[in-house]
């Protein structure tokens, strides 16, 4: 297999390896990297008794052909995909449930993270100066990314989240690792704390003196790894049926949802894809039809899809080579409002016992609007465990949610958090301070 060079979907930053695009995080202008090109696999290439990470590493290895970590990466794969992402049926007996929480943070996040984590503690030399890995987060992405890089050597982390917009379960959970992981409280939005994020990144004299990656969807080193649980629950499904899985993914920031079409576009038995959002209309109105326009987030029940400005659009354009009319043919997102979503928590707990978090909830709201296919099967994928979202859930069931064990063990924890102002040279004063006061 050639070497993959990866590319900036702005197109005026020089082509690069994979190690370099993982370890930059963001392209120099601006851009995210992309592949030159989506490979094409036959399902007959992977193991049939294979479990995930066997997946992830024939899945991948077209990206990683060529470059520095490609004899590292069935290692890597082992390594952060240890866990398992089943499909199981939902009470609706032609629907499928992905479940994606069983990592350490309780959240699908944990894939990517620690795939990232991976790849750059293979890619570090232990005599370069410390890097800093800055992560925007709506609420599940900075624990995962805490967890993965805790205690990691010449490796800190910058954690920045909206103050007031995560569940105080999950904002617990982002304060509790210290040591090397520093929780920013931004009084802002979360795309103002992407923002923010972008801008350091952005800066060349900061990057001198503080050397930056990101471990948000924006990495590709984060983004790729998602692709396999795709890929593995779409064969397994495939083998035993024979027909393809249809996907309704919870989406915000749009990283999930690309890794699901990059998948299907690489040719794994995946049929038709739709995008569920909450009451934030950035992706419904431009799937209706309307330019794309972002404007700030509206705070919602499914407050880790809070997100008025997705980054990953560029990359959803580049998939389709620009062309809005081609994009709009290929899916479609729906628009789920929060008196919907509490009504759609309630009814499936009430009439089937399922008990989802509240962004898996808009999916299962969209499903609940589509007629039953005896020739199709929809899949769900279940994004975070929904004992992270206490406040919205308990009230509305009347009983306490068990906690599993990890997230429990997380929130036994001593947490503290730093305010932060939502103003990008306030992120950056503090990067240069070292992690001290800044303002």
């Amino acid at each position: 297999m050639s070497a993959m060079s990866y590319l900036s979907t702005r197109g005026r930053a020089p082509a690069a390896s994979l190690a370099e695009a993982i370890a930059a995080g963001l392209a120099p202008d601006g851009g995210l990297y992309v592949p030159e090109r989506l490979p094409a696999l036959d399902p007959a290439a992977f193991d049939p008794h294979g479990d995930l990470a066997a997946t992830a590493a024939t899945l991948l290895a077209p990206f990683f052909a060529g470059d520095a970590l490609a004899e590292a990466l069935p290692a890597i794969c082992a390594e952060a995909l240890s866990f398992a992402a089943p499909l199981r049926p939902l009470a609706r007996t032609d629907a499928r449930l992905l479940e994606l929480f069983h990592g350490p943070t309780a959240a699908f996040k944990d894939y990517g993270a620690r795939f990232l984590a991976a790849c750059l503690r293979r890619l570090r030399d232990a005599s370069a100066p410390p890097l800093t890995i800055l992560v925007a987060t709506s609420g599940d992405t900075g624990a995962a990314v805490g967890a993965a890089f805790h205690r990691q050597p010449n490796v800190r982390v910058a954690i920045l989240y909206p103050h007031g917009r995560v569940s105080p379960r999950q904002a617990h959970q982002l304060g509790s690792f210290g040591d090397n992981v520093q929780a920013l409280r931004v009084a802002g939005s979360f795309d103002d704390c992407q923002r923010m994020v972008k801008a350091a990144l952005n800066e060349a004299p900061l990057q001198r003196e503080v050397p930056l990656s990101s471990a948000n969807s924006i990495s590709l080193g984060r983004l790729l790894p998602q692709m396999s649980y795709y890929a593995h629950a779409a064969l397994d499904h495939w083998r035993t049926h024979r027909t393809p899985l249809d996907f309704i993914i919870p989406t915000g920031n749009l990283g999930n949802a690309l890794a699901c079409l990059w998948t299907r576009a690489m040719g794994m038995p995946i049929g038709e894809v739709r995008l569920a959002c909450n009451a934030n209309p950035t992706l419904p109105e431009f799937f209706a039809g309307q330019p794309y326009r972002p404007r700030d987030a509206v705070a919602t029940l499914a407050n880790a899809m809070d997100v008025g400005a997705p980054s990953n659009f560029e990359r959803l354009r580049w998939t389709f080579h620009d062309d809005d009319h081609a994009l709009r043919q290929a899916m479609r997102a729906d628009s789920i409002d929060d008196p919907t979503l509490a009504a759609t928590l309630l009814r499936h707990a009430r009439d089937h016992g399922e008990v989802v978090c509240p962004h898996t909830a808009t999916a299962l709201a969209v499903l609940d609007r589509l007629p039953q296919h005896r020739d199709r099967t929809w899949s769900i994928p279940a994004t975070a465990h929904p004992a992270k979202f206490e406040l919205v859930l308990e009230p509305l069931l009347g009983h306490p949610i068990e906690i599993p064990p990890a997230l429990r063990a997380m929130l036994e924890r001593p947490a503290s958090a730093q305010p932060m102002a939502a103003e990008n040279e306030a992120l950056k004063r503090w990067l240069r301070h070292g992690g001290g006061p800044a303002d």
